[in-house]
């Protein structure tokens, strides 16, 4: 048995999983919470059960420690496990990595010399990896990069409109962002179609939300931008937003760079509508009547509606439409309500599939529509350990 351990570092959690890369089995995986507080978590989870943790969890180093012997006294043994690497989340790429990389000391300093244009994810992801470097030594370790799979977005569609010396000075331009979700999820969608050449839309709707248009494999377009900032309608997070608004909240209400950086990424979006960031919370209240939860799902579903057809338009036509991700899978009302207005391109969906319960991939269009439409569960984490052994 050949494994690889995915790890994704986050400044507060460390998610990970032990994965068998050629079958997808995973065979172990948990999460570390609340690093760094009075109380921490730690959640380890194989066929046999959940073991858990509750004790303080200082530092990173700290987490990854109690991660392993979790691995030792509940399963499986990394040794018997044959782990033949570690496959590490890194959000912010730049233009240097178009693919998967063994890690090192300069690739390490590249992904914190990237760290201001992903301010909020490059820098605990950095702490991962040098933590679990010490650790796991004896293996290879690989960063995938979720910008990866938007690298070589046509130029009229990643480069902004602005000073072009100001552009290239400060590596401003469209990056993207879920590059592995969408990489995994398109791919699946043309295994299950037997099709190559396929032009799709993505919808990765989760508490972050993104789109993406692919054209034979390849992404041309994607709806977050520098940063996860831009795009869709998130939890919290306001998506495309008139730059100018930031100049009139600086001038008119005193509000500092940092103040607005707060509001955009984390008192926005559907918090920022309602006052909560989980839509099932909002589909509830607007169940009870609450008018400005009835606008924020309109809102959410007017959004994706205009990407969906302005990415038809930008491939020459749409053949497949798939949702991913906890709202994308789980959320039937919120995909009919996407879905609904663009027959017109030739995407329907059928009533009956589409309130099925099922958790698995699954065609959710009626027969003999124009436009494939599915529900299928991304697997960011296969996809990472499968880039890794391919990469080595």
């Amino acid at each position: 048995m050949s494994t690889v351990l995915v790890i994704n570092s986050g400044s507060s959690s460390i998610k990970y999983k032990l994965l068998e890369p050629e079958s997808g089995d995973a065979l172990a995986s948990g999460i570390v919470e609340r690093i760094g507080e009075d109380s921490g978590r730690v959640a380890h989870t194989t066929g046999d059960g959940t073991t858990e943790l509750t004790d303080p969890v200082p530092d990173h180093a700290e987490g990854l420690r109690r991660v392993l012997e979790l691995f030792e006294r509940a399963g499986p043994s990394l040794a018997e496990a044959g782990v033949v690497a570690v496959g590490h989340r890194v959000v912010q790429g730049g233009q240097r990595y178009d693919g998967p990389v063994v890690i090192d000391r300069a690739v390490e300093a590249e992904i914190d010399r990237l760290s201001p244009v992903a301010p909020l994810h490059n820098p605990p992801n950095l702490t991962g990896i040098r933590v679990a470097r010490e650790l796991l030594r004896d293996v290879p370790h690989v960063a995938v990069f979720d910008t990866a799979f938007f690298h070589d977005l046509p130029a009229a569609a990643a480069t902004y409109a602005l000073d072009r010396e100001v552009a290239a000075t400060y590596r401003v331009r469209r990056y993207g962002a879920h590059g592995t979700s969408h990489q995994y999820v398109s791919g699946r969608v043309s295994d299950l179609l037997g099709r190559e050449d396929l032009r799709q839309v993505v919808l990765h709707l989760g508490n972050g939300a993104s789109a993406s248009a692919v054209v034979a494999g390849r992404a041309v377009e994607t709806s977050m931008g520098l940063t996860p900032l831009e795009g869709l309608v998130m939890g919290t997070r306001t998506g495309d937003i008139d730059p100018a608004v930031t100049f009139h909240l600086a001038r008119n209400a005193g509000m500092s760079v940092d103040e607005i950086d707060e509001l955009y990424n984390k008192r926005s979006g559907l918090k920022g509508l309602t006052g909560q960031n989980d839509l099932r919370e909002v589909w509830r209240l607007a169940d009870d009547g609450d008018p400005q939860a009835a606008l924020a799902l309109e809102i959410y579903a007017h959004r994706i509606r205009k990407y969906v057809g302005a990415y038809a338009a930008a491939m020459g036509g749409i053949d497949a439409l798939t949702f991913t991700a906890g709202v994308g899978e789980n959320d039937a009302r919120m995909r009919a309500l996407a879905a609904d207005g663009l027959a017109f391109l030739g995407i329907r969906v059928d009533p009956g599939r589409n309130a099925s319960r099922g958790r698995g991939e699954r065609v959710i269009s009626p027969d003999g529509g124009g436009v494939t439409v599915l529900v299928v569960p991304t697997n960011e984490e296969l996809e990472i350990a499968r880039q890794t052994v391919s990469l080595l």
